[in-house]
């Protein structure tokens, strides 16, 4: 075993820069105010983020996939595209901590699509898990108690559309290395989002653009951080501290968005919490059990 896979301090570390990115992602997106439409400020984001991506350009050159390859990489642009549209609209509608505690949806539903999808057992635990976890999302939404904003149906949508884009990522980076799959989701979706972008364009200011430049940095950043955070210590480790996520965003809507904290939400965003380490942890223990001496290379 390498020393970057024993190495737990350094994993922490680096999800909490992990961590800090993504929130900063949604505190430059949320900047905007919906000044530039969310398709339109989703395709300058990733057509930015193409800046950084120039290293892998020589390996994408000489690829030769196949034609599943290509298929499966087309579908999971596609989810993607779609989602980070909603999840750009999302942002302009509802509060950082609506947005964050909903993202949390992701893992429980790639659960269940493993289960459909490819087969996977689904014990009574982490179906009990996901139950939890869905409870949760109803306890941040209160259906019939309060109004509920497009956000909020926009975030749904967000969660359910990364989850395919994450199950097909399991299934691809199998066959492709992290860094060329990486890459070709985000040419994918940047030509995904052209058109959506090209029905509603507005010439955004230069101070817009730069924001969005600023995120397309900190999301490139944060994906990097995060594979760091993968290679120095196993997920049952550095899992947990993405949660901190919720706590930034909570604290940052409230002291530079005026945003109040809803104490259903943070209810609700702290049961999904544990029903997703749950599930980790399960999932941890079975490979465990299957491989005891070998590392977790699942990301």
């Amino acid at each position: 075993m390498s020393t970057k896979q024993s190495n737990p301090v350094r994993g922490i570390l680096f999800m909490v820069v992990t961590g800090l990115c993504f929130v900063a992602v949604t505190v430059t997106v949320k900047l905007l105010e919906g000044r530039v439409p969310a398709a339109e400020s989703a395709f300058l984001r990733y057509l930015f983020g193409l800046v950084f991506l120039i290293p892998a350009w020589r390996a994408l050159r000489d690829l030769r996939m196949t034609g599943r390859q290509w298929r499966l990489s087309a579908l999971r642009g596609a989810a993607q595209t779609l989602g980070v549209i909603c999840w750009f609209f999302a942002m302009s509608r509802i509060p950082l901590a609506e947005v964050t505690a909903m993202n949390y949806l992701t893992p429980i539903y790639v659960t269940v699509l493993a289960v459909l999808v490819l087969g996977e057992r689904l014990a009574l635990r982490r179906m009990l898990a996901i139950v939890a976890a869905l409870g949760g999302a109803l306890l941040i939404l209160r259906p019939g108690f309060r109004e509920l904003d497009p956000g909020h149906f926009a975030m749904l949508g967000t969660s359910m559309m990364f989850a395919i884009s994450y199950l097909i990522a399991k299934i691809i980076t199998d066959e492709l290395s992290p860094a060329v799959a990486l890459a070709l989701l985000s040419i994918s979706v940047t030509l995904g989002l052209f058109p959506f972008a090209l029905s509603v364009w507005v010439w955004p200011s230069w101070t817009d653009a730069a924001i969005l430049f600023a995120t397309a940095a900190f999301a490139t950043g944060g994906h990097y951080a995060m594979v760091l955070a993968f290679a120095n210590a196993p997920v049952t480790v550095t899992q947990p501290i993405t949660f901190l996520q919720l706590v930034w965003s909570i604290t940052i809507g409230a002291l530079f968005f005026a945003e109040p904290v809803d104490p259903f939400v943070v209810a609700g965003g702290l049961v999904i919490i544990g029903s997703v380490l749950f599930i980790t942890l399960r999932e941890a223990m079975l490979k465990r059990r299957i491989t005891p001496s070998g590392p977790d290379t699942k990301f």
